[in-house]
C-alpha cells in the first residue's frame, strides 16, 4: 500500500474532470447523456454553464434537480443518474476515488439481456480508443439510447424488484474487477486519509516536519472532448 508521505493525488484524491452534456435528441425528445449507476464512488456537480436537469433513480424513487450556474449538485453510489441539457449545460464534474471511474466503477442501465456477463455487457458499451471520431460518436449514441430503453423500463416498474434486479446485475458484472479496484483505492483514497492521520500524530508530537515537504503542482488536460457516458468531457492525467 502506498504510505501516507507518498500520496501525491488531488486533495482527497478526487477526478476532475470538465463536462459539455451531449445536445442529441433521446427517442423521448430529451437531449442528454447516459443512464448510469456508480457502485462505489459519490459524484458531485459543480454547474459552470448552460442550464439542464439531472434525473435520479433510487430505492427512495424519482427525483428531477435542476441544474444551472452556481448549483452544487452530489449523490452516493447507487443512485442512477441521467443528465438533461436544455441549453448548453457544462458542468466540472468531481468524482470520489480517483481512478476508479475509468476501471469500470459504472454500469449503465442496459437491458437485462445485455447484463448477463462482462463480455456482452462490454460488445454494447466499448468505444475503441483508435476508432474515428465519427465512429466513436455513433458507438457512444447507440449505447445512450440503449440504456435509454433499459433506464425507462426501471423509472417506470411498479414495484421494486427490477431495480434490485439491476443491482444484482450490477454487482455480478462488476466482481471480476474488485481487486484491481481495492489496489487503486489503497493508492489514492485511503492513503490520502493516512496521510491526514499521519500529520495528525506528527503534530501531536510537536513534529511540523512534514511542512518542509511541501509542494505546489499543477495540470492541463491530457485530453480534450472524449466521449464520457454523459457528454464531451476534457480529462486530466491520474496520479494514482
Amino acid at each position: 500500500m502506498v504510505s501516507a508521505a507518498e500520496f501525491t493525488g488531488l486533495p482527497g484524491a478526487v477526478a476532475v474532470s470538465h463536462l459539455s452534456v451531449y445536445d442529441w435528441p433521446a427517442s423521448d425528445g430529451v437531449c442528454g447523456g447516459t443512464p448510469h449507476m456508480h457502485l462505489t464512488c459519490s459524484e458531485a456537480y459543480v454547474v459552470t454553464g448552460g442550464r439542464g436537469a439531472v434525473q435520479t433513480l433510487t430505492t427512495s424513487g424519482y427525483e428531477v434537480t435542476p441544474l444551472e450556474p452556481g448549483t452544487v449538485a452530489w449523490f452516493t453510489p447507487g443512485t442512477i443518474h441521467r443528465l438533461v441539457n436544455e441549453d448548453d449545460l457544462r458542468i466540472t464534474v468531481l468524482m470520489q476515488n480517483n481512478g476508479l471511474p475509468e476501471a469500470g466503477d459504472a454500469v449503465l442501465t442496459l437491458p437485462p439481456r445485455y447484463l448477463t456477463d462482462p463480455e456482452t455487457y462490454a460488445a454494447a458499451t466499448v468505444i475503441p480508443a483508435d476508432a474515428p471520431e465519427e465512429e466513436q460518436e455513433r458507438i457512444a449514441r447507440a449505447r445512450r439510447d440503449l440504456a435509454l430503453e433499459g433506464y425507462r423500463t426501471l423509472r417506470d416498474a411498479a414495484g421494486p424488484e427490477p431495480l434490485a434486479a439491476f443491482h444484482r446485475a450490477a454487482a455480478a458484472l462488476v466482481r471480476p474487477r474488485l481487486a484491481e479496484w481495492r489496489e487503486r483505492w489503497e493508492r489514492g483514497a485511503r492513503a490520502a486519509a493516512a496521510a491526514t492521520g499521519d500529520q495528525l500524530d506528527r503534530l501531536e508530537h510537536g513534529d511540523a516536519s512534514h511542512l518542509a515537504d511541501a509542494v505546489a503542482r499543477a495540470e492541463q488536460p491530457s485530453a480534450y472532448g472524449k466521449f464520457g457516458m454523459c457528454g464531451r468531457l476534457d480529462v486530466y492525467k491520474g496520479t494514482v
